[in-house]
């Protein structure tokens, strides 16, 4: 396999078309053309659909794409340290829900690292895209985040893909508001309060290979008639400091960002839904020191999330 056409097909997929790919790498479009379409006569799939707005992977090509980024990415490195004298690095990637808690321990785990080179791979993003970036893209950890009803097909799904779980936490979703929000005064909150409000959301599913509908069906409440999506957390904190009208469900937050947004947390008498946080890696990988460090932040910036009552 020609390792060029590889790098070939990785600067398409990022440019999203040929003739923008073609301009960056400074080669003629049929010849990219022509070295695309031989990579894939070579793998017998299609990695790309093409179409008049530009190129979009397959799903073969993407999986294709992400074995390619890893063996580029080794290959580059074995280039760096043997050709250039490269010093070594420090390299720690992980993938995770979207948790204030998590980004304390990550904060908190930066703070440590010691002052050799070092490449750190930070991802917020959802389950099926974490377990992706583990199998295909290189990453070595992942926490996924899973309502308690879906262990058994958890458990199974790693066992399929070749990965191992542990239980980080165990938990029910909390309600977070800002300080003026006059739902952060009420002494008791029911589902029922819920419905004037603007609900924050984050817009991916939770469970990778089920139906959105399915999914709905296990989640919360779904009879909010206004909601805003967001894929970021400094967004939603930002709304909820600001807007009022705004609550977004959320895994416990630490103290000390409450008070850094003017937030606080309640708990909904409704809500009873159990949900796991659960850190993942491939059977065969040995976690690192820099893994170990993390995960002591992890354990301790969870004993931190304390939830306060009127």
């Amino acid at each position: 396999m020609n390792v060029l056409h590889m790098r070939y097909a990785v600067e398409v997929a990022k440019a999203g078309s040929i003739s923008k790919a073609a301009e960056k790498l400074l080669i003629a479009q049929p010849n990219l053309s022509r070295a695309i379409k031989e990579l894939e006569e070579e793998l017998g799939i299609a990695i790309f659909e093409r179409s008049s707005t530009g190129m979009t992977l397959t799903p073969e090509g993407e999986e294709f794409l992400g074995y390619a980024r890893k063996i580029l990415s080794q290959i580059d490195e074995v280039d760096r340290r043997y050709k250039e004298g490269a010093a070594f690095k420090q390299r720690f990637s992980i993938c995770v829900p979207r948790a204030c808690y998590i980004s304390e321990a990550f904060t908190r785990f930066s703070l440590g690292l010691s002052d050799d080179p070092a490449e750190i791979f930070y991802k917020e993003t959802n389950s099926q895209r974490t377990l992706n970036n583990l199998l295909y893209a290189d990453y070595k950890l992942g926490i996924v985040r899973y309502a308690r009803d879906y262990d058994t097909y958890y458990q199974a799904l790693l066992e399929e893909k070749g990965l191992v779980g542990e239980q980080i936490t165990e938990f029910h979703y909390v309600l977070l508001l800002g300080r003026e929000n006059p739902l952060a005064q009420k002494k008791e909150i029911h589902f029922s309060d819920l419905r004037p409000y603007i609900e924050i959301a984050h817009a991916d599913p939770f469970v990778p290979s089920l139906s959105m509908a399915e999914v709905k069906k296990a989640e919360l409440p779904d009879d909010i008639e206004r909601r805003i999506f967001v894929f970021e957390r400094a967004s939603q904190l930002e709304l909820l400091a600001e807007n009022n009208k705004t609550f977004m469900w959320v895994s416990p937050v630490p103290q000390t960002l409450l008070d850094r947004y003017g937030l606080v947390q309640r708990v909904c008498v409704d809500n009873r839904r159990v949900y796991r946080d659960v850190l993942i890696r491939k059977q065969n990988y040995r976690l690192s020191a820099l893994d170990r460090q993390f995960i002591a932040e992890l354990e301790a910036a969870k004993n931190t999330c304390h939830i306060t009552s009127v």
